[in-house]
């Protein structure tokens, strides 16, 4: 069975759409954080960030920055943030690729951010010696 973001982009379901090229399509998000949160996802379907062909990922992209040069101007927001989540741990709900694109407006209340936590200088070497092998 498909995912719901396949039955989207095919038609199939019910949906607000904003934009769609030849590998991309947005639409409104249906349970939306700000009025005019856009979802940007492919059209083929690839579960995360992982598993798609830089191609794809190049054109993904390029319509998430179409998208949300759109939705700044067009809903006169003060800002937007950009989300894109992988795997459930990070919260990621449905299983095909997409980004979030969120209208913010000054003093919303959405995403306070947390109190600031330092980690030390010895501890941060080990991370970005890690990080660094991990990218062989």
């Amino acid at each position: 069975m498909e995912c719901v973001f396949c039955r989207i982009a095919k038609g199939e379901l019910e949906h607000w759409k904003v934009y769609e090229d030849e590998r991309t399509i947005a639409f409104l998000d249906k349970y939306p954080i700000t009025k005019g949160h856009t979802l940007v996802a492919t059209k083929k379907h690839y579960e995360n960030l992982l598993d798609v062909p830089e191609e794809d990922l190049k054109a993904l992209i390029a319509a998430v920055k179409k998208v949300a040069k759109a939705v700044y101007e067009s809903m006169k927001c003060d800002g937007f943030n950009i989300g894109q989540n992988n795997f459930s741990a990070a919260g990621q709900i449905v299983f095909h690729l997409h980004f979030h694109i969120i209208p913010r407006f000054e003093n919303d209340g959405i995403f306070k951010r947390a109190p600031e936590e330092k980690v030390d200088g010895k501890e941060m070497g080990k991370i970005a010696e890690k990080i660094k092998k991990g990218l062989g």
